[in-house]
């Protein structure tokens, strides 16, 4: 027996088996049931969609002998003759090859004799918009007032091109592409019954390219059982069609939100030596970032089309919305301007170098030089650090202390626990020093608050000129780069303690006033470290994208210390845990050991954290300030008169809370 393609073996025989066009088959079954039949029906649509399948099963259910309806019997000789083709009263023409008025004509000759053998003779014209506008003429006066044995169905791709006045005379039904999901599913089920191995990924690549038609997809599916010796396999597949394996345009997008040109153009080299053309690549680009978009305004929205769903929630979280829409307009235009280059891949590389080039620097973020590393060393001069103890203590404003007041007075409110705030007009200088040299630092000449670390708190103290004894000023974390616009803040309810300094800084202190530091290998804030400390210090040592992100989902575990080195360990869930590779754990490395002046490194389990990470507590922070922004307009005396006066209502979305200073 010769071997019939899946295309044709699979054609549906009843409306059940039909995929998709639920609200055309709708419709139709409750005409047939109700009995409430027009006598022309026009079926428009892309190629594959199943034009051509529903009329003929709309012909068989109104020829079956046992009776008109939705759920034709198939075992009867008309049901049998239409399925095989071969049904006297079905008249198939295609209107592609018969467009003159001559051949309209003679198929309207029969058109008033009764049907030979079925209930109904059935016109189904497929490309009716083929037709010349004599033949359209001819048809119009039978297509309005046909006898009534007559049914004509019309299908065509391209309904634009019919005159207005076949239109009017019929029902329209409108076919839509298919989903990939459902040409997925249909697929599965058809291999399933054939008996055929396959990879689900490999149906996903054949559903993409079928681009909506289940036709294309059964052809495809078909090409790519040969191709693969009777198997599908994804890696074959992806060969055969020359498609971007989707997983490095995710990694190609990862890239471009870290700002790494060199790891741009490693990944277009990679991705040219399979030959893919670059213009699928932008295509496939541009769909990814509408789907992050679409996942960071409305993340239920987001559907697994691509089998990718997790991916793209994860780079919508990393991604900042801004950058998405750059990049989103850059490779739009670049599309545009690819077919102009003389070397597709040299425009493909300057579509991506452009997003770079254009990306917006945040506050807060530094603006590196081209080749340099995305990791910023600290800085050697003082920087302010308000933002970092607002993160600190959870705070809006902190009051320097009076130089007039009790020398007591900055040390009684020092032990009480406070909720400081960080207002614009005090600024905070920290002098750091390489904790491997001595330094001698005078005593300041003005107050000065200082950060320090006491176990599990981190507090802020004001020193009194002459009067409060010598403290330790350098902050626990050396220099400090300038802090983002709105930073992950530490627990708010830590408590303002003074801390003691070290028994050698006050015998340095009595004797001569000058305190010399004690060299050592591993500092001991490092020692100290733990997870509310790092909610603080992740926003000065220079981190960013998506190396930023990944650290700010991760909890500090523990940290252990050798000589010369220590090692810092810390959890990361599993969600973003694929998105960890060598290169991010190289850059925390960088700017840790940057800062401490010390060798670092640092391991990533998978784990759930079990301390609150910096974005948990970023999160938690914008809330809590959204709702007292909320609270305060809601009490507002002005507002109020406003919404009484005006019988206004509080948009609450419109409500932006003021960043912290």
């Amino acid at each position: 027996m010769s071997y019939q393609v899946l295309a044709r073996k699979w054609r549906p025989a009843t409306f059940e088996q039909m995929v998709g066009q639920e609200h055309v088959l709708k419709a139709l079954v409750n005409a047939l049931d109700s009995g409430r039949l027009h006598h022309a029906y026009l079926f428009t649509g892309t190629r594959g969609v199943g034009k051509t399948s529903i009329a003929r099963l709309f012909a068989k259910s109104l020829n079956c002998e046992q009776g008109v309806g939705a759920s034709p019997c198939g075992q009867c000789s008309p049901c049998r003759e239409i399925s095989e083709g071969r049904f006297v009263d079905l008249i198939e023409v295609d209107a592609a090859s018969r467009t003159k008025v001559e051949d309209t004509r003679e198929l309207l000759e029969n058109v008033q004799y009764a049907p030979t053998q079925g209930r109904f003779k059935v016109y189904l014209i497929d490309e009716v918009h083929m037709l010349s506008s004599h033949s359209f003429n001819a048809l119009l006066k039978t297509l309005e007032e046909p006898p009534p044995h007559i049914k004509f169905l019309l299908a065509t791709t391209d309904p634009q091109k019919l005159p207005v006045t076949i239109l009017s005379r019929c029902l329209q039904f409108n076919l839509k592409n298919m989903m990939p999901e459902p040409i997925v599913a249909h697929l599965q089920n058809v291999l399933i019954e054939e008996k055929v191995p396959f990879d689900e990924p490999a149906l996903w690549l054949l559903a993409r390219a079928a681009n909506g038609s289940m036709r294309d997809a059964m052809s495809l599916t078909d090409q790519a059982i040969s191709y693969g010796s009777g198997s599908l396999v994804e890696s074959d597949v992806r060969t055969m069609l020359g498609s971007v394996d989707q997983h490095q345009v995710i990694q190609l997008l990862s890239l471009l939100s870290e700002g790494s040109a060199q790891g741009v153009i490693d990944m277009v080299a990679k991705i040219a030596e399979y030959g893919a053309d670059f213009d699928d690549v932008l295509a496939e680009l541009l769909g990814l970032l509408h789907r992050v978009a679409v996942a960071q305004a409305l993340p239920d929205a987001v559907d697994n089309s691509q089998g990718d769903r997790e991916a793209v929630l994860a780079l919508a979280k990393s991604l900042k919305s801004e950058d998405v829409q750059l990049f989103y307009q850059i490779a739009l235009n670049g599309r545009k301007d690819l077919p102009l280059v003389p070397v597709p891949k040299e425009g493909f590389e300057m579509t991506l170098l452009r997003m770079l080039a254009f990306r917006p620097v945040m506050p807060g973020e530094l603006a590196m030089p081209q080749g340099e590393s995305m990791v910023a060393p600290a800085p050697a001069i003082s920087a302010p650090v308000a933002t970092a103890i607002d993160t600190a203590v959870g705070s809006d404003e902190v009051q320097p202390a009076d130089p007039h007041s009790h020398p007591d007075s900055s040390t009684q409110q020092a032990d009480q626990p406070a909720s400081v705030e960080v207002s614009p007009a005090p600024t905070v200088e920290v002098q750091s020093a390489p904790v491997a040299s001595p330094a001698v630092n005078p005593a300041p000449a003005v107050p000065e608050a200082t950060v320090l670390l006491a176990g599990n708190d981190i507090q802020v103290q004001n020193d009194v000129v002459a009067e409060a004894p010598p403290v330790d000023d350098t902050p626990p974390w050396g220099e400090s780069a300038s802090p983002s616009s709105d930073p992950p803040l530490a627990e708010e309810s830590a408590p303002l303690k003074k801390a003691e300094p070290p028994a050698a800084e006050v015998e340095a202190g009595q004797q001569g006033g000058d305190r010399v530091e004690q060299p050592s290998s591993v500092p001991t804030q490092v020692q100290l470290l733990d997870s509310l400390s790092w909610i603080a210090l992740l926003e000065v040592i220079g981190l960013s994208g998506m190396t930023y992100n990944i650290a700010a989902n991760a909890s500090v575990e523990a940290v252990d210390s050798s000589e010369q080195t220590a090692e810092i360990r810390f959890l990361l869930p599993g969600r973003q845990m694929h998105l960890f590779n060598g290169t991010h754990k190289q850059r925390i490395e960088e700017g840790l050991s940057n800062y401490f002046k010390t060798a670092i490194r640092v391991d990533f389990l998978e784990g759930e954290p079990t301390a609150e990470t910096p974005a948990q507590f970023r999160e938690r922070r914008n809330k809590e300030r959204m709702a007292e922004a909320v609270a305060a307009l809601q009490g507002d005396a002005n507002v109020q008169a406003m919404i009484q006066q005006f019988d206004g209502v509080l948009d609450i979305r419109s409500v932006q809370p003021a960043d912290p200073a």
